[in-house]
């Protein structure tokens, strides 16, 4: 079909919105173009060819190369409906030069669809709505090819991969375009939209999300906002359709191209909530949200899943005590990058978090800064004693210091007597001067209280030692003879052992 119209194709001059030309339209930014269109013909002779290839129930009984300024207004929207039709035509682009012409014929089409749409008062017909759904579908809807790279990154920061950039990009981000501004016309009735921007079109376009192209992943999230804010009837599914996809990531493949997009969506949808939340939401923060934490990847999305955390916060400061418990449920152990991380975090957190709800939570959340005091790893260490350089949380701790200095104090002492590193070691050194200015005789017992426990300590450990020693002795004249077998349980051995211990 393609090359018979190719054979008598019209030779039409370009119009605004020159292919090569970038512009930043909607929040979607053009990139390089995949060629341009030979001098231009009349328009007779394009009715004409376009006729022999086209059939008049497709393209409505307008010819679909005509421009849009040459046909009265009562005819514009059945010439809409026939560009749609043409920008069906999905091609190769793995050839550079195969079907260059039809690529570029394709892309001016896609060119005017976009200035139409951006300028049209009128209301889009069901027709036009439909062939509009149908085109995007063809175009945008597709299998990736396999990801033959890692699943995830250690903790995101230090990824090297270079991002996996679409081949069809010059054609996929003119579809994107359109499409964000066929949504967010005011010419597009919701009503009618949403029978074709339906469930089915919004998860597929969900699954879209794990293009490993950054560019298509950015258009996305600007279009899933978009349907959100049009679209009230879909906004349960949205949800509920993006809940899934986190669970799966969470809980079964650990990888995902489109997570910070998803959660960069939510930020804002969450700020939009209504007070008081409803039961559905907190759910979505303690099943979706406080588990994301879990991935090794979590460093790839965390400022976006910091944010959204700190917005329901902001909505309902009482829910501060069950995040930072679930927080603690996920902590890293043997991962430092990511403990480092949790920690900025729960710093975060506790800068709006109130009296109450910390006195809730205080005593496992600083059992865990202690632990991360006397980390090995400086970073770990240095930065879980960066949290008292935080007023609000200094004024936390001040009012409730009978409680959390005996916690710290002794992980203090460890420190000054054991840590290697010298950044570390003053920063405890501070730490415990203000502590010492904010209650000199609490520090005081707490020391002699661990010196106390250290000496018992020590003591303990020197007669299990010795203990051990008496029996490796007495093990040693014990005869064993050939292959016996030596029982643990047996009598004269056993003796032995009760009487040394």
């Amino acid at each position: 079909m393609w090359k018979q119209f190719l054979s008598k194709l019209p030779r039409k001059s370009s119009v605004s919105g020159e292919p090569g030309q970038c512009s930043n339209v909607t929040g979607i930014q053009r990139t390089s173009s995949c060629g341009s269109i030979p001098p231009g013909r009349p328009a007779s002779a394009i009715r004409r060819m376009s006729s022999a290839v086209f059939p008049s129930s497709v393209v409505a009984g307008i010819e679909p190369l005509v421009s849009f300024k040459d046909v009265p207004n009562s005819e514009k929207q059945n010439l809409f409906v026939s560009k749609l039709s043409l920008c069906c035509a999905v091609f190769d682009f793995s050839d550079p030069n195969k079907s260059s012409v039809e690529k570029d014929i394709k892309r001016q089409t896609l060119l005017d669809l976009i200035e139409y749409v951006g300028s049209c008062n009128s209301r889009f017909s069901e027709p036009a709505i439909a062939a509009c759904s149908r085109m995007c579908a063809i175009n945008l809807f597709r299998a990736f090819p396999p990801n033959y790279r890692s699943g995830s990154s250690g903790g995101g920061e230090g990824d090297e991969e270079e991002p996996m950039f679409d081949l069809a990009w010059c054609h996929l981000q003119l579809v994107y375009e359109l499409l964000l501004k066929f949504i967010g016309s005011s010419s597009l009735d919701a009503k009618i939209g949403k029978k074709h921007f339906d469930h089915s079109f919004i998860v597929k376009l969900l699954n879209l999300l794990d293009s490993e192209d950054p560019r298509e992943r950015d258009c996305l999230k600007t279009i899933l906002h978009r349907i959100y804010g049009k679209f009230m009837v879909h906004r349960p599914f949205i949800r509920k359709a993006v809940s899934n996809i986190f669970y799966q990531f969470v809980f079964e493949t650990d990888r995902h191209n489109g997570i910070a997009e998803l959660l960069e969506v939510f930020g804002s949808v969450i700020s939009g909530f209504a007070l008081p939340l409803k039961e559905e939401h907190k759910i979505f923060l303690w099943r979706v949200l406080v588990p994301l934490h879990k991935p090794k990847s979590v460093g790839l999305y965390l400022q976006q899943l910091t944010y959204c955390v700190t917005q329901f916060l902001e909505k309902d400061p009482k829910l501060a005590s069950s995040v930072i418990i679930g927080l603690l449920k996920y902590w890293p152990i043997t991962n430092c990058q990511k403990e480092v991380m949790f920690l900025s975090e729960i710093e975060e957190i506790l800068e709006s978090t109130s009296q109450v709800e910390f006195q809730k939570c205080m005593v496992p959340l600083f059992r865990r800064i202690a632990h991360c005091i006397t980390s090995s790893h400086f970073q770990v260490a240095e930065r879980a004693l960066f949290v008292w350089n935080n007023d609000h949380i200094i004024s936390l701790i001040a009012q409730n210091r009978q409680v959390i200095m005996p916690i710290i104090v002794p992980a203090l002492e460890q420190n000054i007597q054991n840590h290697w590193n010298q950044a570390v070691l003053n920063l405890t050194a501070n730490v415990k001067k203000m502590f010492s200015e904010m209650d000199e005789d609490l520090v005081s017992s707490c020391l002699a209280k661990y010196k106390e426990d250290e000496e018992k300590r020590v003591s303990l450990e020197a007669k299990r030692k010795l203990t051990w020693e008496k029996l490796e002795s007495a093990a040693a004249f014990q005869p064993v003879t050939g292959h016996t077998a030596v029982m643990v349980g047996h009598q004269p051995s056993a003796n032995l052992i009760a009487t040394l211990i």
